[in-house]
């Protein structure tokens, strides 16, 4: 290993280390540029280019310059970083006598919010974020010309098909067409939904709405609430795994008011320093979020130590430990799990099958239009533009977003197509694993083994060659699709 993967080893530790601190609300934290002295060398545009002309293997070099192309992107930015978050930290909307931080959104949209309450908090966060857009921008235009001047890359697509080596336009009608097969589908299903749980038609309903509705709250009376959120982690025990005690893996789920609210997983160093943190809030949400963050913290806890750093720690894309992800946030509400595992009745598990598989189907559309509009806001150099973001999510969702919001609903490049490959992928291993072991295969040892086979190539492969090299075919869309169609009537 030469000293330019030692230091990128290094950054991702520190960064990743100082992260985990801050979502576990440990204010005594490192500046983040700290995190980079006595690197200052490294961080040469000229130097990092050269990358791309030395080394041994195609795979290490690319791997190697697009990580520390991101550290230094990360590095020049930072400035400008620091004081957006500054700003977004403490803004909060007051809704009827409460103060709601942005970061707190969600969980409170999912949990303690009502139809009035939401109404007010669009109000709220079009003037916060039309206060803050200015801070948004800042950073992006300074990031692109970073990205042109220095580097090269005419738009930032062409930055992003380069990193991540993905034909973007190909996903474009590739999504158009699954947009439009499951448009009729969709809008009626949600439709009726709505109408029952809220009494409002779609067309008057908002994405804080759609956060409410989504978080799957009315359906908690089914939750076996009496067992504690880290007991089904002894589901894994059917995999020969016990998650407790696992080396390597670190669990912090408990409650605290301190901690952000979003689940997230930290790979300090692959395998043998990975941390899951969640702020469980109740209910299905925390079950799905957990197993789905377990995807992405075994994964990454079964790898092998004997990779290279290029072959486990310098991906370029998360496409492949997303899947994991997916693949396991999905057996939760699977009808198998539901039954077995959580001794569910027969109309408690149709319930909730349906609602999930409609749940699923509306991420998806969302997800679709964040990409769409963002693919088209980059690719007309037009950030401050946010009304192709409001026209496309409301015409793929049926709710309403504001233009205002687009670039702090914003995923750096492009992760919200990540997303969408990966749920793909998903339903594509899912309906083999289901094939090769039967319905119940999440419980079958033989499952664990093919996992733990999968995990401990670690980042190898992209998630293309990942599926040739495992015997899985391509990814096809027609697996989800079918998914949708087999649960939800047309």
């Amino acid at each position: 290993m030469d000293g330019r993967e030692q230091a990128v080893l290094k950054l991702n530790e520190g960064l990743t280390s100082r992260a985990l601190k801050i979502w576990k609300g440990d204010d005594t934290v490192p500046s983040q540029l700290s995190i980079y002295d006595g690197l200052e060398d490294l961080f040469n545009p000229n130097r990092i280019k050269q990358i791309r002309s030395t080394g041994t293997g195609s795979r290490m070099r690319e791997r190697l310059f697009h990580s520390l192309l991101g550290h230094y992107l990360q590095y020049r930015v930072s400035p400008y970083e620091n004081e957006l978050f500054t700003w977004l930290k403490g803004a909060a909307a007051h809704v009827n006598g409460e103060k709601i931080y942005f970061q707190d959104i969600l969980p409170w949209c999912q949990k303690q919010s009502d139809l009035n309450g939401r109404r007010i908090l669009v109000k709220e966060t079009s003037s916060l974020c039309k206060f803050l857009k200015p801070f948004a921008l800042s950073f992006w235009e300074v990031f692109l010309a970073i990205l042109s001047e220095e580097f090269g890359y005419e738009t930032y697509s062409a930055y992003c098909e380069d990193k991540k080596q993905i034909d973007y336009q190909g996903y474009v009608r590739k999504l158009l067409r699954l947009l439009n097969q499951t448009e009729e589908m969709y809008l009626g299903a949600m439709e009726t939904w709505v109408q029952e749980s809220l009494g409002r038609p779609l067309f008057e309903l908002n994405r804080f709405d759609a956060i409410y509705l989504l978080g799957l709250g009315e359906l908690d009376r089914f939750f076996p609430e009496k067992i504690p959120l880290v007991d089904h982690l002894d589901f894994f025990s059917n995999w020969g795994i016990g998650v407790k005690k696992l080396a390597g893996l670190h669990l912090d789920i408990d409650y605290s008011p301190q901690k952000s609210s979003q689940a997230m997983s930290f790979a300090l160093r692959i395998p043998q320093n990975i941390h899951l943190v969640m702020n469980p809030q109740g209910g299905w949400v925390d079950l799905e979020t957990l197993f789905h963050e377990m995807g992405h913290a075994l994964s990454h806890t079964f790898t092998s130590r004997e990779l290279s750093p290029s072959e486990k720690d310098f991906f370029t894309s998360n496409a492949l430990s997303e899947t994991y992800a997916f693949l396991l946030q999905n057996i939760t509400l699977s009808p198998p799990f539901l039954e077995r595992q959580l001794k569910l009745s027969p109309r408690e598990i149709d319930a909730i099958t349906f609602y999930k598989t409609l749940k699923d189907l509306s991420v998806f559309r969302r997800y679709a239009g964040k990409f769409l509009a963002e693919y088209q806001m980059f690719a007309e150099n037009d950030l401050a533009n946010g009304e192709p973001y409001a026209t496309l999510l409301k015409k793929h969702t049926g709710f309403s977003y504001l233009p205002e919001t687009q670039l702090f609903d914003l995923a750096p490049e492009f992760y919200a197509l990540d997303y969408l490959v990966s749920w793909m992928a998903e339903a594509t291993i899912e309906k083999n694993l289901r094939k090769t072991l039967g319905p119940e295969w999440m419980f079958r040892a033989e499952a664990g083994a093919i996992l733990k086979e999968w995990w401990f190539t670690g980042n190898r492969y992209e998630l293309d060659e990942f599926f040739q090299v495992n015997g899985l075919g391509t990814i096809d869309s027609a697996d989800i699709l079918n998914r949708w169609l087999d649960k939800i009537p047309t």
